[in-house]
């Protein structure tokens, strides 16, 4: 049985047309999903969301599935039209986003006046192996 030292706990704020959820302990394998669910919630149950809020201030480990679950929120973030906000980043956050070339994408503002891609076509677009689609 593994034991986690840092279990991953979200509190979620809404104000207005935006959403704060501060995260705290490790996004990993075990925890990755909570987050996940939670923005994909928040986005469900918000339609006027313009900015959700990811306070990373008390954030622990972030693995491949954490990485992963930073990314679906990036895309449902953008698929909703809402901006994300990475605030309050670790520097092993920034490196971790930098190496993996994924801060640009994850910190960018939604592009205004642009159309959307629906989920389907999000998961049409979608890579089917590692490194290159088929």
């Amino acid at each position: 049985m593994t034991t986690h030292p840092h279990p991953l706990r979200l509190t979620t704020v809404g104000i207005q047309d935006s959403v704060r959820i501060e995260v705290q302990g490790d996004v990993d394998y075990d925890s990755a999903d909570l987050l996940l669910e939670e923005v994909t919630a928040q986005l469900a149950a918000r339609p006027a969301l313009t900015d959700v809020h990811l306070s990373c201030a008390g954030l622990g480990t972030v693995d491949s599935m954490g990485l992963s679950a930073l990314l679906m929120v990036g895309r449902r973030t953008t698929v909703a039209g809402v901006r994300l906000h990475l605030d309050d980043r670790p520097a092993y956050l920034d490196r971790l986003l930098e190496l993996t070339g994924t801060l640009d994408y994850l910190t960018a503002p939604v592009p205004s006046g642009a159309a959307e891609p629906s989920v389907t076509e999000e998961r049409a677009a979608r890579p089917t192996g590692p490194d290159r689609p088929t």
